[in-house]
């Protein structure tokens, strides 16, 4: 069976950090390229961060300089470290999974908020 579980969201202030986590299953998973998305209401979902089977990475510009995605194929899990977060970060985000077509997880929240 084919599944994407997230962990790791949850309430932090401004300022804070917090480290998201994405366990795969049922998928090669070294051969996927993975990534980060994320939708705030009202608004479309949007990329945040992906890295490829060889490990190139690609960020949103709204997000350089303070998230950092990575990979572990050992463990099938891809992981999403966030530092800085600011209120604008404030949303559901998704793991997606993709090599022929996309795969996605359930979602885990994240709320930035003094």
């Amino acid at each position: 069976q084919v599944q994407l579980v997230e962990s790791g969201g949850g309430s932090v202030q401004p300022g804070g950090s917090l480290r998201l986590s994405c366990a795969a299953s049922g998928i090669i998973f070294r051969l996927y390229r993975m990534g980060w998305y994320r939708q705030a209401p009202g608004k479309q979902r949007e990329l945040v961060a992906t890295i490829t089977s060889s490990g190139i990475t690609n960020y949103a510009d709204s997000v350089k300089g303070r998230f950092t995605i990575s990979r572990d194929n050992a463990k099938n899990s891809v992981y999403l470290q966030m530092i800085s977060l600011k209120p604008e970060d404030t949303a559901v985000y998704y793991c997606n999974a993709r090599l022929n077509l996309d795969l996605w997880g359930q979602g885990t929240q994240v709320t930035v908020s003094s």
